[in-house]
């Protein structure tokens, strides 16, 4: 939850962000490259853990029916919340055109197919989930054209940063195609039954599994054939060598971006495994109350942009469209942005800031145990 602010700030304070890629090999710089890549990690992991965390509240003091309708009318509220509250404080988009979908929408969606797809067996949901996250890369050269009228819906399942007219004065910028994500998620149910392994058994697992996976990733990425649609190449300099090997695809997730951010994440998890955490501990508020964080943060890096913008330049209205690092947008200035260690600094200001605003809702979940809390 923290790491994941880096990049949300960045698109909106870095000088680069305006006009390319962190990951284009001919301008960016190693810090910059790392800054996104450490983020990564963020949604594959979390996707993941949402399926073990439905997994495993299978049993305490809620059935399997019980725990697939929340994951249904949970799913549904973040499409909402997406597509309403985020629109609103990511983009600034009072227009709602385009309404960008992104992380939350997938994370909403995959949650409504988990609450049918946990009726599934179980090993036949797991060979399902591999197999989908393994192969789905054969299927990135189909074009939505060649599907005809159901383009549209090729576009929401497999294509990345692709548009959608979905009345004629409204377009959908779908950013997180929902395939690979689902998979993931029934993928992290299904590893709900390693977190019931005793404690030795499950650290050993976690190391052998994160291991393998992570073998997997160098040698598919060495082999530069299937498994990512970006290929990498010998750089002049061995340092941005590495950067090209690392440049997987996310937008959808490669085979290769997955197994790169999952296998190092199974060996963290085993390497957790036993170290006591304190209740007094600051990121456990963060955790507590992730989707109320989640939203806030998105309000208060937009009006710190606006603050900044303002003191700059004078006018803030360029920041209520979607930034250029989404879509080109000809109405920021030309020198607007700041250099990295801006970044960093406004990222750690904005996120000690939310701590108190967590903390307090983080308590009145505590105090309250009411259903509707559960969703926020």
């Amino acid at each position: 939850m923290i790491l994941m602010a880096i990049d949300h700030i960045r698109d909106f304070f870095h000088a680069g962000a305006m006009h390319f890629s962190p990951e284009d090999l001919t301008q960016t710089s190693v810090p910059l490259f790392f800054t996104r890549w450490i983020t990564h990690f963020c949604a594959p992991v979390f996707i993941f853990l949402a399926g073990t965390s439905a997994y495993l509240s299978i049993g305490r003091k809620q059935s399997r029916s019980a725990v697939s309708y929340f994951l249904c009318t949970r799913g549904l509220w973040l499409v909402v919340v997406e597509m309403t509250l985020i629109e609103v404080a990511a983009m600034g988009n009072f227009s709602f055109n385009p309404i960008i979908w992104q992380v939350i929408w997938a994370i909403g969606w995959s949650m409504v197919a988990l609450s049918v797809l946990m009726f599934v067996p179980w090993a036949t949901l797991l060979c399902l989930s591999v197999a989908t996250i393994a192969l789905h890369n054969a299927f990135d050269r189909v074009p939505p054209e060649q599907l005809g009228s159901l383009g549209w819906l090729w576009k929401i399942l497999h294509v990345g940063f692709a548009t959608i007219a979905i009345s004629p004065q409204h377009t959908a910028l779908v950013v997180y195609p929902l395939i690979p994500w689902i998979a993931v998620m029934s993928a992290g149910y299904c590893f709900g039954r390693v977190m019931e392994l005793d404690p030795v058994r499950r650290r050993r697992f976690l190391f052998q599994l994160g291991g393998a996976v992570t073998a997997g990733f160098i040698v598919l990425r060495m082999l530069n054939g299937y498994g990512d649609p970006s290929p990498w190449t010998p750089q002049p300099r061995a340092m941005m060598t590495l950067v090209s090997f690392l440049r997987t695809t996310k937008y959808p997730p490669s085979l290769a971006y997955l197994m790169m951010t999952l296998g190092p994440s199974f060996m963290v998890l085993g390497a957790l495994e036993g170290v006591t955490v304190g209740t007094a501990n600051p990121f456990l508020v963060f955790g507590r109350v992730p989707m109320f964080y989640y939203i806030i943060h998105w309000y208060t890096l937009h009006a710190v942009a606006i603050g900044f913008a303002w003191v700059r330049y004078g006018r803030v209205a360029f920041l209520f469209s979607p930034p250029p690092s989404l879509l080109p947008n000809p109405s920021y200035p030309p020198d607007y942005g700041y250099p990295l260690w801006v970044v960093y600094a406004v990222w750690i200001s904005i996120v000690c800031g939310l701590y108190f605003p967590c903390r307090w809702f983080a308590g009145i979940k505590a105090r309250h145990q009411r259903a509707w809390l559960s969703y926020l």
